[in-house]
């Protein structure tokens, strides 16, 4: 029988893995069990916490922004984001996330891993660990997605090629090589061939095929191609106005694509906003930036509080390091990754709180350390404790070498109570 017939006998017998109808709760397409996911925005070049969750207006360093409250009770934000102010009681606002690392590159690769960079080793992102750690049943979409990618690090590092994400280049598009280009009949042809090709290869060569994995990724291919989950990316079926509330951008299509995939049951989700690198310039660059991310995420929030959906995904908001309190003779900030902002929302986390105050100094001067410092090996140690995965446990990379799943333990400050 061949595969496209058995999908089809399973369609007919109510065994198929389709998306459930619309009118039903996103909550109950999750299922009973509710497996948590992970939806990672990631602010490419490196934000400025000045202009947008740790503003110090009328200071010397503070710039042009202005600080508007929120719904958390003397909580400000920048005035450059009104619409995440209306979502904040959800999120934990943390002001002091520290790095070591102010070179765009390796700041990514600490901040999307929680392990500074070093030779000879690539850690995985936080995103892969845990996409690898709890595979998702019944999923025929890959368990991890990166949206508008704009990064060169391996997402899969030491776990290999195939704990990388699945790249999708412009949200809302047309997705490439998911349609056969030829008629159904043609390519069961083709695909009875080449099956028959690989038996061959794999009784002739079969230590070669375990390492190629050709016949597995064959299979997923097919699976992915012929699954009815492919609907979580026709945004056609979202209503005008919800279209709408995320932003006629990329990354708001992303976002809203995140949502529908995480519904669907994806694991671990990454949404890419570039543009941060804001050395010429930087207030300029932060309201045209805030003006996408704003809309975006906020509505992402806002639905997934709505459709119940908030308590079991998380939503990290971050970027490779922060931006200097001086502002330099260009207007612009330089690379700061003493300390930076970051914004964590659902999963367990504190809602409504704020960890971290800083003070951004007088030009020329260093600023002093924030108070209650949060690292990144602790904040992806609290995660994957959220996942009821053991940070503190060991795996071993392709040479052997013993390697935790994060270099801290979990803190208890960042949770509810």
């Amino acid at each position: 029988m061949h595969r496209r017939s058995t999908l089809q006998l399973l369609a007919g017998t109510g065994l198929s893995f389709a998306l459930p109808p619309m009118r039903l709760q996103a909550a109950q397409r999750r299922g009973a069990e509710r497996p948590r996911s992970l939806i990672v925005l990631w602010m490419n070049g490196g934000m400025s916490q000045l202009e947008t969750w740790d503003p110090h207006p009328g200071t010397p360093g503070g710039g042009e922004v202005t600080a508007i409250p929120t719904t958390v009770s003397g909580l400000n934000i920048s005035s450059l984001l009104p619409q995440m102010a209306e979502q904040m009681h959800h999120c934990l606002t943390i002001r002091s996330l520290i790095s070591e690392e102010g070179d765009h590159e390796r700041g990514a690769a600490f901040v999307r891993s929680g392990f500074r960079p070093e030779a000879g080793l690539v850690y995985p992102a936080i995103a892969a660990v845990i996409s690898r750690q709890l595979p998702v049943r019944q999923l025929d979409l890959p368990p991890y997605i990166s949206l508008a990618p704009a990064l060169n690090v391996p997402e899969g590092g030491y776990l290999g090629s195939s704990a990388n994400a699945w790249r999708v280049y412009k949200p809302g598009g047309q997705l490439n090589n998911l349609n056969a280009v030829v008629p159904e009949e043609r390519l069961d042809r083709r695909l009875q061939s080449l099956r028959f090709l690989s038996d061959r290869f794999h009784r002739s060569r079969p230590l070669a095929e375990r390492r190629t994995l050709h016949d597995r990724m064959t299979d997923q291919a097919l699976t992915m191609m012929q699954s009815e989950q492919l609907q979580a990316f026709e945004l056609d079926q979202e209503p005008e106005s919800v279209r709408q509330r995320y932003g006629a951008s990329e990354f708001g299509t992303g976002c809203l694509l995140a949502r529908r995939l995480v519904e669907t049951g994806v694991r671990t989700v990454e949404v890419t906003l570039p543009g941060f690198d804001t050395h010429i310039g930087n207030h300029e660059g932060h309201v045209t930036q805030c003006r996408i991310l704003d809309p975006a995420m906020s509505a992402l929030l806002q639905d997934l509080a709505e459709r119940d959906l908030l308590q079991s995904t998380i939503v990290l908001c971050i970027t490779e390091f922060g931006r200097t309190p001086p502002i330099n003779p260009t207007g612009g900030r330089d690379h700061w990754p003493h300390w930076f902002s970051g914004v964590v929302a659902g999963g367990g986390f504190r809602r409504g709180g704020v960890i971290g105050e800083t003070q951004p100094g007088i030009p020329g001067d260093d600023p002093p350390p924030p108070a209650q410092p949060i690292s990144v090996p602790e904040l992806y140690a609290t995660i994957l404790s959220q996942f009821e995965i053991d940070p503190a446990a060991e795996v071993a990379t392709p040479i052997g070498r013993p390697v935790r799943l994060a270099s801290a333990d979990p803190n208890p400050l960042l949770l509810e109570s």
